[in-house]
């Protein structure tokens, strides 16, 4: 270069075209998004650059706090993509906030095509809305009028022809009685049936498209009881007398004042396992201490009526005071019922990770594989759900041909709270063609007359039965196939939408605890843990600690409900607060504020973006992304409606930086 092109390339600005793609990327490490997008706008360059994936990688995990063993959601292939997903597709603006009700909301549920969602609240009105914005009530029943305190739980059939609502019946403070209501959603909102159901906290669930589940309890000794499970039909056979309209499925065995609550349904995603060559211990009677000899109960008092409390009131009528002895379980095929999550591979209490879904290596492999086969089958699925729609109800509705299910429910053995989850196989089910009308009124006289003759010439009545003997009446009851103890209060389950996995909320009891009373339980934790089962294998694969608050002690405690969908987590808490997770990287992504405790949370089972909020400030609120609240009303009516909290993330040091330099020629748009 001579000395006169020095001196006219000295008096030129400097060109950006100059500068490399390593100290740009460099310099584009340290934007925000919002930032990074804008200067995405500068020039073909810049643009290219601003969407380099590896660039757009470090900004997720950093921003999203996400762990650098976790990678990209199986079937994903952009990191941008997920980006925008979490940021943009995500509900978090407050689109509708709906004050039909006139008490605590308690309970929300979707229809599964997405169009519909019903709410239930302690007003005792059942209300149905269209979920298109704005939402609207379309159809609603004033439960009252058949003596109901109030709504708690709603459920629509695979089909969304009929809708199941379960609530509380009036009567007194101590009494559980509840009932079941079905009602048609085709030509109005008719009933079709009501079922006894007891404890109200059973709550009931869907069996097929037109059977469903409902419950009975029987007290048979000190603090031993039976729940009984029936499978009842939604039609109601007006058309004769001797057929049957419901039939028992199973009797299990209580001990300690628990009793069977929260019954769902599950496919089966698994064939049935072989039996394992040993049991855990801490379940045998032998290695259950005995009853106490005294027992104190505390309870009753204005908490009762907050929330969805469980049904346990009706343990402070007087009982006998019972003989020490062991009080036995059903049995468990779990060699480690417990699930504990004990390897080295968890992290467990850490400060930093404490609002993240942590999962095993086993749940990562399922994933991968799922996404994989789904990928592989989305073509021929596309010609199964046409197939799927042209058959018929009746064909569907086929006890003999239903596959075979799991049921759930939360149940307990040392103390009258629900620690423990319940799994039975229900096998093949039908009813009996004609119901037995039993003995003729001559032949009843007849056995009369017979007991009568009997007791006059001395003969002794049969004894009853030693009720607080397991071993001695085991025959009379069915057994449970499966149990796993949470050590905690179980406040609410949920199922994944592939019915794959168990979503639980429960509150935990301190470790190594000590329960030498049924009716003093540990005191539980002022936080609520999410756990993972896999129904695949009866097994805890994840699990979040301290994800969100409960302040409630023990006898005030009552259901916090949440809901899962292919992608994200949801869940109400006592914090004034709803809380939302994405389901693979495991971050808290949002929170949703309501002016008292957030009972439920449902997603749109068609349509992740939207989900909704029941609190008992007696509102329903509805939160949408903000991509389809755009695409609703606009961009200027947006910015005047509520928003969501966005979860604030601690900012991570920016660590081997290198490393984007090093693959600028891979980038992409």
């Amino acid at each position: 270069m001579t000395y006169s092109d020095s001196e006219e390339t000295e008096g030129k600005p400097p060109s950006w075209d100059n500068v490399t793609d390593t100290i740009i990327l460099h310099i584009f490490q340290y934007l925000s998004s919002r930032h990074l997008l804008t200067a995405g706008e500068t020039c073909k360059l810049w643009n290219r650059l601003a969407y380099d994936e590896f660039l757009w990688r470090d900004l997720f995990y950093r921003d999203f706090s996400i762990k650098c063993n976790v990678g990209i959601m199986p079937g994903k292939k952009s990191w941008y993509s997920e980006y925008k997903r979490l940021d943009y597709h995500t509900p978090i603006v407050e689109t509708e906030v709906l004050t039909q009700h006139t008490h605590q909301v308690l309970h929300v549920s979707f229809s599964h095509n997405g169009k519909y969602f019903a709410t239930c609240s302690k007003d005792g009105y059942i209300l149905v809305w269209t979920a298109s914005y704005p939402a609207k009530v379309k159809h609603s029943h004033d439960m009252k009028s058949f003596s109901w305190k109030y709504t708690q739980y709603s459920q629509f059939n695979e089909t969304d022809t009929l809708l199941l609502v379960s609530g509380v019946h009036f009567g007194t403070p101590q009494s559980t009685s509840g009932e079941i209501a079905v009602f048609s959603l085709q030509d109005g909102f008719n009933l079709q049936c009501r079922v006894v159901n007891k404890p109200y906290d059973i709550f009931g669930t869907w069996y097929s498209e037109e059977h469903l589940l409902s419950g009975d309890l029987q007290w048979l000794a000190q603090l031993v009881s039976s729940s009984g499970l029936w499978l009842n039909k939604a039609y109601q056979d007006i058309t004769s007398e001797h057929t049957p309209i419901t039939v028992q499925l199973y009797r299990f065995y209580n001990v300690n004042a628990s009793t069977i609550r929260s019954v769902m349904v599950a496919n089966c995603v698994a064939p049935e396992p072989c039996p394992p060559s040993t049991t855990d211990d801490t379940l045998s009677p032998q290695s259950r201490p005995p009853l106490p000899s005294h027992h104190s109960h505390q309870g009753g008092g204005s908490g009762w009526e907050r929330g969805n409390p469980v049904s346990y009131r009706d343990l402070n009528r007087p009982l006998p005071l019972p003989l020490p002895l062991p009080y036995p379980q059903p049995s468990t095929s779990s060699e480690d019922s417990h699930t504990r999550l004990e390897t080295q591979d968890w992290q467990r209490r850490d400060s930093d990770m404490e609002t993240l879904i942590q999962y095993n290596a086993e749940y990562r492999r399922v994933e991968k594989e799922t996404a994989a086969l789904n990928e592989e089958t989305t073509s021929s699925e596309g010609s199964c759900e046409e197939n799927t729609e042209m058959t018929s109800i009746d064909e569907l509705d086929d006890l003999a041909k239903q596959p075979e299910k799991f049921l759930i429910f939360t149940t307990g053995c040392r103390t009258y709270t629900p620690h423990q989850i319940g799994f039975k196989r229900i096998k093949k089910v039908s009813f009996p063609a004609r119901l037995d009308p039993g003995l003729s009124l001559v032949e009843r006289i007849a056995v009369r007359e017979q007991a009568r003759a009997r007791y006059m010439s001395g003969h002794r009545a049969q004894p009853e039965p030693d009720w607080l003997n397991y071993a001695a009446v085991a025959d009379r009851f069915d057994s449970v196939d499966h149990i796993i103890d949470l050590h905690g209060h179980i406040i609410g389950m949920c199922l994944s939408p592939d019915h794959r996995y168990l979503y639980v909320n429960c509150r935990p009891w301190p470790e190594d605890c000590i329960i030498s009373n049924p009716f003093d339980p540990p005191p539980i934790a002022q936080e609520i843990d999410i756990h993972v089962i896999d129904l695949a294998t009866l097994q805890e694969v994840g699990i979040m600690l301290r994800s969100h608050k409960a302040y409630t002690p023990n006898n005030e405690c009552f259901l916090i409900f949440l809901d899962v969908c292919d992608e994200y987590v949801a869940s109400g808490a006592e914090d004034r607060h709803g809380y939302l997770w994405d389901r693979h990287y495991g971050s808290c992504l949002a929170k949703y504020p309501h002016n008292d405790v957030v009972n439920c949370t449902a997603f749109n089972p068609t349509d992740p973006q939207t989900l909704v909020t029941t609190s008992d400030d007696y509102s329903i609120k509805v939160w949408r992304s903000r991509a389809l609240t755009k695409q609703l009303v606009g961009g200027d009516a947006m910015k005047r409606m509520g928003r969501g909290v966005r979860i604030e993330t601690k900012p991570r040091r920016r660590q081997n930086r290198s490393r984007v330099r090093s693959n600028v020629g891979m980038t992409t748009r």
